[in-house]
């Protein structure tokens, strides 16, 4: 009776300290999440600044290609439609990855050293970085969202794409988050954060389709693209966004380059006849399945996460 009673009091003390740490692991998460969230939103310049960055990069560079298609032969392509996904996936991935930084600066000032030694699980630590990343990166994405029926047009298709996108965008700005983060916990200089982000994350960016279409590459700059998880994060969202628009355009007709006095002596049968000939621009949207964009992006987001949390776990 003794030894009954004495083990249904080491269970109920054992259920009591499992409670106990998930609570505390929970805890420690939503206070790092919380402080960093606080903190990039009180950080006036950064808020305004990565929210006008990619609007700039939509719309000037955006119109800046579309005119050169126009000028190439590339016709009406609707370029700025293209690069929309492209321009919330690096959205997602500079804001993501450079949030990081706030670890840097937490070991400068010596507030990590006081979280890793605190009853926190370092675990905990770790995700709260990470969500607190991927949420600064939403916002920003959002932000650009609210652009979304001003380029597709107002209607439920434009709002259920927009709803769709939005889990989408998270689920990639964690796995970024991740990078940053691993890399960020065996750093000591601050300055040096930007510089290997940089060497990291502006291949990746170029080689993910988010800019130009990957088509008709050299052979080695496909196996690169390939091998970017970024490049499926990017198919991921533009299969989404650019479902059942059409940014194929034709290429600029013969009779265009014609002189108008001339133009006007070809009778509208050799007209019609020509245009049926005038080939068209062909832009894919999506190069892999969306299951298998899906798969490659969740499997790098938790591999990534996974190192992540086992380099905070290194740490001393």
């Amino acid at each position: 009776m003794a030894e009954a009673i004495e083990m249904q009091d080491r269970e109920s003390t054992q259920e009591y300290l499992h409670r106990n740490n998930t609570k505390r692991a929970m805890t420690g998460v939503y206070m790092v999440w919380l402080r960093d969230l606080k903190r990039f939103w009180r950080d006036t310049p950064r808020r305004i600044g990565t929210t006008v960055q990619p609007i700039i990069y939509l719309f000037l560079l955006g119109t800046g290609l579309q005119a050169a298609f126009r000028v190439f032969g590339g016709g009406n392509v609707q370029f700025i439609k293209f690069m929309f996904p492209g321009i919330l996936g690096m959205t997602v991935l500079f804001t993501s990855v450079f949030s990081a930084i706030s670890i840097l600066w937490d070991r400068e000032f010596g507030f990590l050293k006081e979280i890793l030694v605190s009853p926190v699980p370092r675990a905990s630590v770790a995700v709260g970085k990470i969500f607190g990343g991927a949420t600064q990166a939403m916002m920003q994405g959002v932000i650009l969202l609210i652009l979304f029926p001003f380029l597709f047009g107002f209607s439920l298709n434009s709002l259920a794409k927009i709803i769709a996108l939005i889990p989408l965008a998270l689920l990639l700005a964690i796995g970024m988050t991740s990078i940053g983060v691993a890399i960020a916990a065996n750093m000591e200089s601050m300055e040096g954060f930007p510089v290997i982000m940089n060497l990291l994350l502006l291949p990746m960016f170029f080689l993910s389709g988010a800019m130009f279409p990957l088509q008709g590459l050299p052979g080695w700059m496909t196996v690169l693209t390939r091998i970017d998880p970024l490049t499926y994060g990017v198919d991921m969202l533009r299969g989404i966004a650019l479902k059942g628009v059409n940014v194929t355009g034709t290429t600029s007709s013969i009779i265009s380059k014609i002189p108008k006095n001339l133009a006007a002596q070809i009778s509208p049968q050799a007209k019609a006849a020509i245009a049926k000939v005038t080939p068209k621009v062909s832009i894919q949207t999506q190069r892999y399945p969306l299951w298998l964009d899906l798969l490659i992006v969740v499997g790098f987001s938790v591999v990534m996460l996974g190192i992540a949390i086992w380099q905070f776990n290194r740490q001393e």
